[in-house]
């Protein structure tokens, strides 16, 4: 056997025995557009509502803010698949987004135990960043879940639940800030804050078993 040919065999041995590392997948540019808005939303949204919240001694604002909080750190859990000094893998980040919507149900509850004899006051502000998280939340969530489906990604189509979820928060808070500063119901508040509670724990379940998605059938 030539030198050459004993070469190029031990070339292909080892070539066999190490193959190449599978490269990780690279950012779609869509998502990158819509997790870039979605960090920025969010922090403008954290900030403003648990401004407002410390303001107003409002329970519900205070739970929306977390929820704000929460969805800044699944959109970054997205990112973080994409790069590559950070391997986070599919369904280590799926378990992470559902851990976050547990997280948040387990806050909301806390929240609303501590806060239900603080007196409120009505929140402009609240109102505003509530109204304005109720027209975007959803344009979200859609852009979100049709990536997640094109990408068979569960950790972007939790995400998008995340959206979602914020919306349907914006949607309670606001009634609740609404109807205390029309007719001053006390308990309207922590209603408010309550009745995201159940989306949250089903959504969270959903996702922790790989539902959340709709991506992969």
């Amino acid at each position: 056997m030539s030198v050459s040919s004993k070469s190029g065999e031990d070339h292909c041995c080892g070539a066999c025995a190490a193959p190449a590392a599978q490269p990780r997948p690279e950012l779609p540019r869509q998502v990158a557009w819509l997790q870039g808005i979605t960090l920025a939303w969010m922090t403008v949204e954290c900030g403003v509502s648990l401004f407002a919240a410390a303001r107003a001694h409002s329970v519900a604002l205070l739970a929306f803010g977390s929820d704000s909080f929460v969805e800044l750190l699944s959109a970054t859990v997205v990112l973080l698949q994409f790069l590559p000094r950070f391997p986070l893998k599919k369904a280590h980040a799926e378990r992470t987004a559902a851990v976050l919507l547990f997280a948040l149900a387990a806050v909301v509850v806390g929240i609303a135990v501590l806060e239900y004899r603080t007196p409120v006051e009505t929140s402009p502000l609240g109102i505003a960043i509530t109204a304005a998280a109720l027209v975007a939340m959803p344009v979200l969530a859609r852009l979100k879940r049709r990536q997640a489906r094109v990408l068979n990604n569960p950790a972007l189509a939790a995400d998008a639940t995340q959206s979602a979820t914020c919306a349907y928060l914006a949607a309670v808070t606001l009634a609740g800030l609404v109807i205390y500063a029309v007719w001053r119901v006390a308990w309207v508040d922590t209603l408010a804050a309550l009745a995201a509670v159940p989306i949250l724990l089903v959504e969270g379940r959903r996702t922790w078993r790989g539902e959340g998605c709709g991506c992969c059938g």
